[in-house]
């Protein structure tokens, strides 16, 4: 599925559309250059879910806990920072993945092989007319 966000006051309505569209999937990964609109577009995602925490990169946490008003939990992982897969198993990444909770994953390359195969895998694209194409 593709779906094209033309600009910053659709995002919301693209959020919507792909929390529908992704269904009971619960491990995400989100794949894109630098820039492209991973942590922008996983806040408007948190939000179209009902996050009531501030929602933010975790760049250097690796891994933030949000809350929605139902009391589920979200886990927004960032793993650029990793040197290696192995310090994703140090803390627990296994754990995570197996919690049935919704894990939303940037930059899942830098994990491997412990990416799990079942993960909905999600690019996001800048096309040359600056919308952000959003493929799953």
């Amino acid at each position: 599925m593709k779906l094209t966000l033309a600009n910053l006051n659709s995002i919301h309505d693209v959020a919507r559309q792909f929390v529908e569209a992704i269904g009971n999937h619960t491990l995400v990964a989100f794949y894109g250059e630098m820039g492209a609109g991973k942590t922008t577009f996983i806040k408007a995602v948190c939000n179209e879910l009902g996050v009531i925490d501030t929602v933010n990169s975790p760049t250097f946490s690796i891994v933030n806990d949000y809350a929605t008003a139902d009391g589920r939990h979200i886990y927004h992982f960032d793993f650029y920072r990793l040197k290696s897969p192995q310090e994703a198993l140090d803390f627990g990444i296994e754990e995570y993945f197996a919690s049935g909770s919704l894990c939303l994953m940037e930059w899942p390359e830098e994990i491997g092989t412990l990416l799990p195969d079942d993960a909905l895998k999600v690019t996001i694209t800048v096309g040359a007319d600056g919308n952000r194409n959003i493929q799953f």
